[in-house]
């Protein structure tokens, strides 16, 4: 992953209706969510959902599909992975972590 790419995704993050719609898809899984889905789980106005949506978009970590009238979103798991990859990419020096939390496995991924 690029610097651009990283600070691009870091700045999409760093918003917290961002932060918890991306958050949202992430437990959703596969199957994403709508628009409408979001805003009523998080008290989103769908104005700003789209607002939102749209950074998230551009920053790769979500995409979207059409079905019918309805566009599910989905969180982009394997650019979320890259991400943590790159920032965790030289932890502790290159020795063995003592803090790292338990690895939890995606049974959806």
């Amino acid at each position: 992953m690029k610097d651009t790419e990283v600070v691009k995704a870091l700045a999409a993050l760093a918003q917290e209706s961002r932060l918890r719609l991306f958050r949202l898809l992430v437990v959703a899984g596969p199957g994403g969510a709508t628009p409408s889905r979001m805003g009523e789980a998080l008290g989103i106005a769908p104005t700003s959902i789209s607002f939102h949506m749209k950074e998230l978009l551009n920053a790769g970590l979500v995409s979207q599909v059409r079905d019918g009238r309805h566009i599910i979103y989905r969180a982009q798991v394997d650019a979320m992975n890259e991400l943590l990859g790159f920032l965790t990419a030289n932890c502790c020096g290159g020795e063995p972590c003592l803090n790292t939390p338990i690895p939890v496995p995606c049974s959806t991924c």
